[in-house]
């Protein structure tokens, strides 16, 4: 894994709390490290600020999957990371993409959190579809 000066341990504890939280589906875990506030938005758009519930998103969309780090460049105050996930969607059918995560942080934790993927699946679908049935319980 390549790596620039900066603050790697927000990005050590981002990377390990994320293949924690795919191992045991617990959305909790990587939740954690995220400031109150903090954006979160992928190739499905805008996600608000409520973290716990963009990782049960993420996690639901699967029945297992695991994240492989693979490239990171760090600063202070923000990371990239490069990374590799494999598994099986909820359906049963087998997913093998990459994609590249920039997160933002400052001491009190994550702020600000993007994804960009490679992802062949619908996972535009998937997000809209989740997050509308989610606000429709509102």
């Amino acid at each position: 894994m390549s790596t620039n000066r900066g603050d790697r341990g927000m990005a050590t504890r981002f990377q390990q709390a994320l293949q924690q939280a795919e191992k045991s589906r617990d959305p909790s875990i990587i939740a954690g490290l995220f400031h109150e506030g903090a954006r979160l938005t992928n190739l499905g758009g805008d996600h608000g600020t409520d973290a716990t519930k963009f990782w049960q998103i993420y996690l639901e969309q699967f029945s297992g999957i695991r994240s492989e780090f693979v490239a990171e460049v760090t600063s202070e105050g923000s990371a990239a990371l490069e990374w590799r996930s494999r598994g099986k969607l909820a359906d049963g059918r087998p997913v093998d993409y990459r994609g590249l995560s920039l997160i933002d942080f400052n001491e009190d934790g994550v702020t600000s959190f993007r994804a960009y993927t490679t992802a062949r699946f619908s996972c535009v679908m998937v997000w809209r579809n989740r997050l509308s049935s989610l606000e429709s319980t509102r």
